[in-house]
This record gives structure tokens, sequence and C-alpha cells, in this order.
């Protein structure tokens, strides 16, 4: 229940914050693509606690072990099951959420509505879980790669109220990751690191956004109404943890244009038709124009802070809670991986969908 995302690219991701492992099963993998840990490795290693100064120091490898679905290097088109171990983990920190709910935490909802949780970490409703989906994106990153030269990244584009310019079709990933915060405006990126260490030095956390580019998406990805191809990346999104926001293209920066300002005029040009703007962000009418999609997301401040804040226990009794153990105080450098995984489940299930509906023509 709840576990599950995606059609044709299907994926199911599985454990805890402190228990054994975490892991996820990728189902309807096309067969014969090569693929070994090393392809999966690198994202979990931009994703993973403990890289630089500005994350939490919790000291994990997330070594990444495939343990089914591929035969000598290459796929089988079966289940792909991929496990990485829990190795630094302290429930001990965590005692005292045994009885008392973290504020902005799904601690309270969960005992709700399940009647028993994991509190060690957050247990399920831990930023660990999304471990599984950075190994999935890491796998359709490649076949979108490989098979329609499709190009998925993202960056950091906002700390609180520091933003750093973007120029989405000529950005590239190693300037994104010439630095910790990744933000490839190299002298924002000091003033967005200073900010955050001086926040953390405080016990305290910062939000922020997270611009995320798909370039190279043919014309056709999506479907009307229901299954638009944004709002299938807004879902994705806004099922990471600590999202708030997204919006596509102009986004909610559209109400300043008219009609006739905002509209995105056709062109052709040697053949091809392409739009001499891009407020749309690269879908119209819910399927891909052949144009950069781009879109941003927002990600508020961790919810964990260093300062007593009044809450309940678990018997609805008033108390407070002060926060402890290990904690980033900022998610953005580690969602960057993130957002590109769900980008690229997302388009992987679209892609595979519209050859299954449009071969014919």
């Amino acid at each position: 229940m709840g576990n599950v995302f995606g059609q044709l690219f299907r994926i199911t991701t599985w454990g805890e914050s402190h228990g054994g492992g975490v892991g996820v099963v990728v189902d309807g993998c096309p067969p014969r693509i090569p693929l070994t840990e090393a392809d999966l490795q690198p994202d979990l290693d931009r994703r993973r606690p403990g890289q630089s100064k500005i994350t939490t120091p919790r000291k994990e490898t997330d070594t990444v072990q495939i343990l089914s679905g591929t035969f000598e290097g290459q796929t089988l088109g079966t289940p792909i099951s991929l496990w990485v171990k829990n190795e630094d983990f302290r429930p001990e920190a965590y005692s005292e959420m045994a009885t008392k709910f973290r504020p902005s935490h799904a601690d309270y909802t969960y005992q709700t509505k399940y009647g028993i949780r994991a509190w060690p970490g957050g247990g399920r409703s831990s930023a660990r879980e999304t471990i599984g989906r950075v190994a999935a994106g890491a796998i359709a990153k490649k076949i979108l790669r490989a098979r329609w030269g499709v190009e998925v990244l993202a960056a950091v584009t906002q700390v609180k109220d520091l933003r750093a310019p973007l120029d989405v079709e000529s950005v590239q990933t190693e300037q994104i990751e010439s630095n910790i915060i990744r933000c490839p405006d190299a002298a924002m990126a000091e003033r967005m690191i200073e900010l955050i260490e001086q926040v953390r030095s405080e016990g305290d956390s910062v939000g922020g956004i997270v611009t995320g580019i798909a370039r190279g998406v043919p014309v056709g990805w999506g479907s009307p109404v229901f299954d638009r191809l944004e709002a299938d990346l807004a879902k994705a999104m806004l099922s990471l943890p600590a999202t708030k926001g997204f919006d596509i293209g102009s986004g909610f920066d559209a109400i300043q244009y008219t009609g006739t300002q905002h509209n995105d005029a056709f062109r052709n040009v040697d053949g091809r038709v392409h739009t001499t703007t891009n407020r749309s962000g690269g879908v119209q009418g819910g399927i891909s124009n052949g144009e950069t999609i781009y879109f941003r997301v927002a990600f508020k401040p961790v919810a964990t802070v260093m300062h007593e804040q009044d809450t309940v226990d678990a018997a609805l009794q008033n108390t407070t809670l002060k926060g402890r153990g290990r904690h980033d105080p900022c998610v953005l450098p580690r969602a960057v991986p993130m957002v590109e995984a769900m980008t690229a489940l997302v388009l992987i299930d679209h892609a595979l969908r519209h050859e299954a509906q449009c071969r014919a023509t």
C-alpha cells in the first residue's frame, strides 16, 4: 500500500531507517541492458550521508548489491532486487521519541494510523527510504540516455532567500558537482554553504529549491487528463520527504503575464518544430513537446532542530522535546540525486507506455 511507483517500469521500495537495510525491487526493466553495481553506486554516493560538512555525519557507505534480475552483467527482463545494508544506526539516540512525537514529523500520524511505528530514525518515513529510489533511478537514467539520448540532471538553485541563476539549456553536471551544495553558480554556492553552516551552528535548519531538468525528451511522452506528464512529475516530486511545492516551466510566475506574453510561439526550423520560448517547461496538454523539461521542487527546513519544542506524548499529554541524533541542517545537496531519480523513473515509465501505445503509428 503506497510503496509502489510506476506502471510499466515499476518500483517497490522497502526497509526502515534503523532496520537491517533498505532496498527496491524494479519490475519491467527491459532485458539485455548492461548493468552492474558500478552503474548504480555513483548516484548512491551522491545521496549518502556523511559526504560533506553540511550533511548529517551518519557514516554509511550505502554499498549496493544486485540480488536478482541480472546474469553475466545484463538485465534478464525479470525483477531486479537491490539491497543496501544499514551499518551506522544508533536507535538509542531516539529513545525519547518512542513515547514523544517529534513536531512536523510523521510520528503522530503513523502512530494514529497504524497503532505502531518504528520510532528509531523515523522508520519507514525516514529519507533513508530514498536509497531504493535513487538506485532504481540510476537504471532508468542509463536506459534513457542510451536508448533515447535523454539527459536528466538537477541542481540547487535556492537556499532560503539566496537565489542562483540557472540556464537549463547549458548547465552541465560538472558545474553542479563542483561544490558540496550542488549549485552551479560558484559564488552563490559559497554564500549558501556559509548560510547552512551558520544555521547548523545555531541548532536549526533551512530549506530551499532544487530545479530538475530533462533535455532531449522527444515529442509525445505523456497522456491526456489523469496521466499528464507534469502531473506524474508532480506526484513523483511531492512523494519525496520534506517536499512542499512543485511548479513547472513558468509555474506560479505565469500569473504575471498576459496570454500573449506567456504563449510559446511555434516555428519550423529546418524541418523541426520548436518553440521560441519555453514557459511551458517542455510539456503542453500533458504531453512532452520536444523542448527541455524543467521544474522546481521546494524543500522545507529539516524538521529536527536542536531546540526545545512543544509536543505531546503517546498518552496525548503536553510535554516538550529537543532534537537529538544526527541530522542534515539542509536536505538540498542530498535531494539533488533524489530529484534526478524520480524524474528518470517518470520519464522511463512514460517512454515505455508511449512505445506500447503508439508503436504502430
